[in-house]
């Protein structure tokens, strides 16, 4: 059913948009991390429905219950169960797709592939599930804190009109949570926030992109052949909900360019670390890490929700006009910020768990 990621650290995600609520099993977290759970339910905060007029309306605190694994403040080297119970589930918004499937979501695939599926809010294809990759993030961050790594994510662009200028880099983390959007450049943000709402109220809605960074990851990290440190991020990003696309380092733009200009030169730093002149690898050579910035960027693509007609089937292949209903983000690169950095924390953990057992 692929509802684990992981090798090391693993986890199991469960539940639906519309039932009881959502969680997650973490396996093989070691014992002893100090349990931070305000971090925790920050992360989930920066995630949950309803926090700004240019998200979903749907209200849900999503308080982060622990059920286990957790004892006298430290992780106790058992699993660990989060639960998040879902509160302003409004399953009748969703009766009028019962026999219908709506264009671009998992409608019909999942009713081909099991025979039957779950109407009320698209179930477990729902970006609801993402809270509970949020809430094991954390606690892959958690055991990261070790390292001092640091993430740095936020949203680049919406649409094709606003973009953030590449030279546009030094920035902090209260830059890009100062602002609904979550773009550190503060002239661009109201740009953004403005054009969502104008999409809003066409009842159309709009994609764009998130930039990572992730700084102080030791070289070493990752794995040949299949399991590359840049391979298990790809997967990882493109599992999330309307990811679209993936690129690490130069990424496409690499191909442009010729050999002599794209290698990264080797020397040796006045701290005695051996150091890159350029970083167009990302951080990664040969699937392992280089010491140096790891950074990528994830393209998302318009919510397939629109508040306007659109030509469908029902289950039967019979044409239907309908209009979209229920409470769905307008964009979600605003929210999808805090779960890029979850998969992205859930990845390095378990890296840096293979590399500790060797």
């Amino acid at each position: 059913m692929s509802n684990s990621f992981g090798k090391i650290f693993r986890i199991t995600t469960f539940g639906e948009s519309h039932g009881a609520g959502i969680g997650v099993v973490i396996d093989g977290c070691p014992a002893g991390i100090a349990w931070d759970e305000a971090f925790i339910q920050h992360q989930l905060d920066r995630r949950k429905p309803g926090q700004s007029a240019i998200t979903t309306q749907r209200k849900e605190s999503d308080i982060v219950e622990v059920w286990s694994g957790v004892f006298e403040g430290y992780t106790t080297g058992t699993p660990i169960m989060l639960l998040l119970r879902n509160e302003n589930a409004k399953s009748s918004d969703y009766e009028h797709l019962r026999n219908l499937y709506r264009p671009s979501h998992a409608d019909y695939t999942y009713h081909a592939k099991y025979g039957r599926r779950d109407h009320r809010g698209g179930g477990r294809s729902s970006a609801r599930e993402t809270a509970a990759r949020v809430a094991s993030g954390a606690v892959a961050q958690l055991l990261l804190r070790k390292y001092d790594i640091q993430f740095l994510t936020w949203v680049d662009s919406i649409g094709s009109a606003f973009y953030v200028p590449e030279y546009f880099t030094e920035f902090t983390s209260e830059d890009i949570e100062n602002n609904e959007v979550r773009c550190p450049h503060p002239e661009t943000a109201e740009r953004m926030i403005a054009y969502i709402k104008e999409v809003r109220k066409q009842g159309d809605t709009v994609g764009g992109t998130i930039k990572s960074i992730i700084r102080n990851v030791p070289a070493g990290w990752g794995e040949p052949v299949f399991d590359k440190l840049h391979a298990q991020l790809g997967k990882a990003m493109l599992s999330i909900n309307a990811c679209k696309g993936f690129e690490y380092g130069s990424g496409f733009a690499g191909a442009k360019m010729r050999g002599l200009d794209h290698n990264d030169l080797f020397y040796r730093d006045n701290d005695g670390k051996i150091a890159t002149y350029t970083n167009y690898s990302g951080g990664i050579q040969g699937g392992i890490s280089n010491g140096q910035e790891i950074y990528f960027r994830c393209a998302f693509k318009p919510v397939a929700t629109l508040q306007q007609k659109q030509e469908t089937v029902d289950k039967a292949g019979n044409p239907i006009t309908f209009i979209g209903k229920g409470r769905h983000d307008p964009c979600v690169l605003p929210r999808a910020v805090p779960i890029v950095e979850a998969m992205s924390a859930l990845v390095l953990a378990d890296f840096a768990l293979r590399a500790s057992a060797k």
